[in-house]
Formats: structure tokens, sequence, C-alpha cells
């Protein structure tokens, strides 16, 4: 059995029937959408979407300051800017 990443879960034909429905209930959570009982896709609602990607933003960023904090670096005068 495949690992299934949140704790609402809906067939496939569930959705199709009662997507409205769906949506008020999950609230703001993930919900994952089965298909022969089995994980075929997530519903995310809008700002839980945004604040993944703002996450992975994130982790972008502290990993691109990583790669740089050991150089090479370059001299400069204020006074030349």
């Amino acid at each position: 059995m495949e690992t299934i990443y949140t704790n609402m879960t809906v067939s496939i034909t569930e959705l199709k029937r009662n997507f409205s429905a769906v949506l008020k209930q999950a609230d703001d959570c993930p919900v994952a959408i089965l298909n022969h009982n089995r994980p075929e896709a997530y519903l995310l609602p809008a700002s839980h979407y945004e604040r993944l990607i703002a996450h992975m933003e994130d982790l972008e960023d502290t990993k691109l300051v990583q790669d740089r904090s050991n150089g090479p670096f370059i001299e400069v005068a204020i006074d030349g800017l």
C-alpha cells in the first residue's frame, strides 16, 4: 500500500459528485484523491499551495546562501560605488 500524505481522502467519484462539499470539509488542508483506493492526486487549497511555494523558495535561498558563504569575495570600496 502506498503512503498517503494527508488525513483526508476522497474518491474521484465523490469529488465529482460533491466538489464544493469536499472543499468546505477540507478547510485549509490537502485532500488525497483516490482512484481504486490508491492516491492519484492531491487537491490543495490555494493558501496551502502558496505557503508550500514560499517554503520551497526559502529552502532554495538557504542553499544559495550556504553555497556562497565560502566565497569568492570581491573587495569593494564604498567610495567606488
